[in-house]
């Protein structure tokens, strides 16, 4: 926090120095700050089943760990200050409860869902001059390599520093350091389950486990975006994590570009998006035939049309490196271009892995259904056998997902998201396929003020 404490006492210094704010004095800061917020009301249920098979099928067993709904409602009240000397204080309290959980619910989703209790996810000090913009303390970042989801009821925080600037024409620079991470329960930041999740040195490094922190130093990252090109964004990030605990101790570097261009056609849009990422660490996860190392890369590309009369398509394919899997960064929100609707990014992020995903979306604004909008899915996600490994597994997904923003009630949206995942997985040692259905419904309102 050595950091912090000075970049601290550098934006104290500046604003004494600085002669531009809004408000009149530090009481009307706080009178003039503005309050909103959040209600949302979750229900997530999910069902996993095992088939066990050589050359014909034998048994279907339910992976009871896997297995259960829950319902979860949470409160969210945001509140910014107004600026004095260029000074503001922001600050995001989340009080969650889910109050009819059984225990099946509570064990199929202890790691992501099943938690009660406050957290204060955002408090701090916010300073801007000029085309920079400072925050120090607790708060959501949303870059590529450092990204907290917002798919389950808690959203994924981090506490630090960022700071970002726009001085440069057309360009964004952004620098952060990262020393806590709040992840979305208790259970899921290393803490028995059944409580919000706390701030703490360990963090998700989505590319290893999803729903597993690791412990961790400190981290840092910089980050540049560009529009200098007419209808072309070009992004790249790099950020560093410092003694990351997982069967070893490593320090990780993620990287990450990015180039988007968007081509304007009579009646639509032709988008074109390539990425590439990796990282680069000596970390390693389990032991001996089974030991999955993390130097890897991904290439990923997609090509998409969008507002055709309301019609969307889109298909985008990845590959990663034959023998390393990818971090790909910081939180659960650094997705890979083939994340899926409900199970996400894990699969096209592992080693010798071919990804695929097709989207086909409609818009019923078109047809007179004011704030109604539909998407269908499709994923494959291949992964072939990685030197000695005992495993390859084939990723099989089929999702589709209903918005609604309720035009009767102003701040009220419905979600409705499925997908059914089938996996097949081939074991060399004996020659036997194991095949795993994965269904999960999501049905998520919201009301914000």
């Amino acid at each position: 926090m050595k950091l912090v404490k000075f970049s601290l006492v550098a934006m104290v210094v500046a604003g004494l120095a600085s002669s531009s704010f809004a408000a009149d004095n530090l009481a009307d800061a706080f009178k003039n700050g503005k309050v909103s917020g959040e209600l949302r009301a979750w229900y997530f249920d999910k069902d996993t089943e095992k088939l066990n098979s050589s050359t014909a099928p034998t048994s279907v067993v339910k992976d009871t760990a896997k297995t259960g709904d829950i319902l979860n409602t949470v409160a969210i009240l945001n509140y910014v200050t107004d600026t004095f000397y260029g000074f503001n204080l922001g600050t995001t309290m989340v009080a969650s409860a889910a109050p009819f959980v059984d225990a099946e619910g509570k064990t199929a989703y202890q790691d992501d869902m099943w938690g009660s209790g406050a957290v204060l996810s955002e408090a701090y000090l916010g300073y801007t001059i000029g085309k920079t913009n400072a925050k120090i303390g607790r708060q959501y970042i949303s870059t590529p390599v450092v990204n907290g989801s917002g798919s389950r009821i808690v959203k994924e925080s981090f506490e630090g520093a960022t700071i970002v600037n726009t001085d440069i024409p057309a360009t964004t620079v952004m620098a952060g350091f990262i020393d806590k991470f709040q992840g979305r329960t208790s259970y899921g930041m290393g803490s028995t389950a059944g409580d919000a999740p706390n701030f703490e040195k360990r963090a998700i490094f989505l590319g290893i486990n999803a729903n597993t922190t690791y412990l961790f130093d400190d981290a840092y990252t910089l980050a540049i975006i560009n529009k200098s090109i007419p209808n072309l964004t070009l992004t790249a990030q790099y950020a560093w994590a410092g003694d990351v605990v997982v069967t070893n101790t490593q320090d990780v570097n993620m990287y990450y570009t990015e180039a988007n261009y968007v081509l304007p056609m009579n009646g639509f849009k032709l988008k074109f998006d390539l990425n590439y990422r990796g990282s680069k660490t000596d970390l390693v996860s389990g032991t001996g035939v089974n030991a999955i190392y993390f130097d890897g890369t991904q290439t990923a590309g997609r090509i998409s049309i969008s507002e055709l009369a309301g019609f969307g398509l889109a298909f985008t394919a990845a590959t990663t490196s034959k023998n390393d899997a990818v971090i790909s960064g910081i939180g659960n929100g650094t997705s890979s271009y083939t994340a899926t609707l409900v199970k996400a990014s894990s699969p096209s992020l592992r080693a010798n892995t071919d990804s695929y995903r097709v989207d086909f979306t409609y818009d019923f604004s078109k047809v007179g259904v004011t704030g109604l909008a539909t998407i269908l899915q499709y994923g494959l996600a291949n992964q072939d056998r990685v030197g000695n490994a005992q495993t390859s597994a084939d990723y099989t997904s089929y999702a589709a997902g209903v918005t609604y923003a309720v035009p009767a009630v102003k701040g009220l949206s419905l979600e409705l998201q499925y997908e059914k995942q089938e996996i097949e997985t081939t074991r060399y040692s004996n020659s036997t396929k194991f095949t795993a259905d994965l269904d999960e419904l999501r049905f998520k309102a919201n009301y914000k003020f």
